[in-house]
């Protein structure tokens, strides 16, 4: 084959494991040999519709088999795959497929609503609706069953662009990151080295694909091993819990406030977990507490650190160091280098708190059309800043402090939200907890803390006072405490600090 990319997986894997399970949607199967006609015939299509190598192709949906289908057949084509964040507004999706110059778009029918709504953008010349499709729009199935089942071989070098995942744009305008073919497999490689993950995996792929974590982490690993990808379009317990008894799952990922959620719902003790193999668990730091409640269900943790520029992953936690370094991020993947550095760029000491760099095969090239925030983030060294702030301990082990723009200064001190967040989350009301800096007349800036409190329980200002006293300095307490229902939250799960900020003003 000549394309070295992503897109030669589908026939590389049917041949060597036509039969097996490649997805499960809704009760429905698809074996790795129907899925790689499926994704030739799709791309046949795309390329009837004048697709060629370079394009860019969008999906706009939550979690389909449609999605890894688009994904495998842009890149049959040498074309480069552009996953859109499903929640997001007209507006918004307009100036990511103009910012893109998207030529095709496929959407799934919870965003029909959106997709009516974009302007005119010329250079998207196919759309493709999974369901109901409006006048000028294609059918998927109908349209995919009309293309042809012969081999498509396009050259595809590993250094080509593969994807442009769009950052969250908490701070002006989303950045598009490059990753290249390279970039991707190389993130797998990585992951493979540190998860022993099988040709007989069940992976729950609850998170959202357009999601860095739950493509690179979880998808593409059990796909490259054989394995069954069990897609669910949305995420909630119940049904979390009710696919992991029913299809056996033996591995998933998530974020702190999915695990979280699992942790408090009445069916936490009971449910029949004794499938799972591997948990995993990025985009934020996860809670000692937390940690050790899914260790008490007989749970392993792996705890990992990346970002969308890194593939994701930067650094991993093995199972077999999961109870010893509890809350740490792991050490850097096997194929990757990261250092934490002073603000003169010089190495920080163990134990002492700087920004992370990162650098290695599945660290992006840039930022697409974007010379200004390529040349910010990428050293001459090849070394990506990150913005995030961590230290690492004695033996190397890497634990993340915050983001840098989440830092805030109180009283001349630094405080580092998510070492407050950590330390709250002990106590026995608090369910979830967020913590931002906010101006303060004698102190310059002091914490805040938004609450969500256990089912039958309730706290006030003074009773977390006297509970983080012993527990953290007195700069560090929160002066202010808000019980919320709920957190604004990213598409991914994160909580989203600017808007409490907003909260707050």
């Amino acid at each position: 084959m000549r394309n070295e990319g992503l897109g030669s997986w589908p026939a590389r894997r049917a041949r060597m494991s036509p039969g097996s399970t490649a997805l499960i949607f809704q009760g429905r199967a698809t074996s790795y040999a129907e899925f790689a006609v499926r994704t030739t015939k799709l791309a046949d299509q795309l390329r009837n519709s004048g697709v060629v190598a370079g394009d860019r192709v969008a999906y706009l949906g939550p979690n389909h088999p449609a999605f890894v289908e688009t994904m495998f057949a842009t890149h049959l084509l040498g074309a480069i795959f552009v996953p859109l964040n499903f929640r997001l507004t007209a507006p918004e999706i307009d100036y990511l497929l103009d910012d893109s110059g998207a030529a095709a778009l496929i959407y799934g029918p919870e965003c029909a609503d959106v997709v009516r709504a974009l302007s005119d953008i010329p250079e998207v010349r196919q759309v493709v609706a999974l369901e109901s499709p409006a006048s000028g729009e294609a059918e998927y199935e109908r349209w995919l069953a009309e293309g042809a089942e012969a081999p498509i071989d396009v050259g595809v070098s590993p250094d080509e662009v593969a994807l442009i995942l769009y950052t969250s744009g908490t701070t002006g305008r989303p950045k598009g990151a490059m990753l290249t073919h390279a970039n991707v497999i190389w993130n797998t490689y990585n992951l493979l080295i540190g998860v022993d993950v099988s040709g007989d995996e069940v992976t729950l792929i609850a998170a959202p694909l357009f999601h860095v974590a739950a493509l690179g982490q979880t998808l593409l690993p059990t796909f490259i091993k054989g394995g069954c990808a069990l897609l669910t379009s949305s995420w909630d317990v119940d049904t979390c819990l009710d696919l992991i008894e029913r299809h056996r799952v033996t591995l998933t990922f998530g974020v702190t406030t999915m695990f979280a959620a699992l942790a408090r719902s009445p069916r936490w003790e009971s449910a029949d977990l004794t499938s799972l193999r591997t948990v995993m668990s990025g985009g934020a730091a996860v809670p000692t507490s937390l940690i050790s409640a899914f260790q008490r269900r007989g749970l392993v943790f792996c705890q990992g650190y990346g970002l969308t520029e890194t593939a994701p992953g930067a650094t991993l936690l093995e199972a077999g160091e999961s109870v010893r370094k509890a809350g740490s991020a792991g050490v850097p993947v096997f194929f990757g280098e990261v250092r934490v550095v002073r603000a003169d760029a010089t190495d920080a000491a163990a134990g002492e708190p700087g920004e992370v760099l990162v650098k290695g095969p599945n660290v992006t090239p840039g930022y697409w059309r974007n010379p200004e925030a390529t040349a910010a983030a990428l050293t001459d060294g090849g070394w990506f800043h990150t913005g995030d702030v961590a230290r690492f301990d004695d033996e190397g082990h890497l634990y993340i402090v915050d983001r840098v723009k989440d830092m805030f200064i109180s009283g001349g001190e630094n405080v580092y939200p998510a070492e407050v967040e950590n330390v709250i989350f002990g106590h026995p009301a608090v369910a979830e907890v967020a913590v931002i800096g906010v101006p303060d007349e004698k102190w310059g800036e002091v914490g805040k803390a938004f609450v969500i409190c256990r089912p039958g329980t309730g706290l006030n200002r003074h009773e977390l006072r006297e509970f983080l006293l012993p527990r953290l300095a007195k700069y560090k307490i929160p002066v202010h405490v808000q019980v919320v229902d709920d957190l604004p939250r990213t598409a991914s799960g994160k909580i989203q600090k600017a808007a409490l900020r907003r909260m707050s003003e």
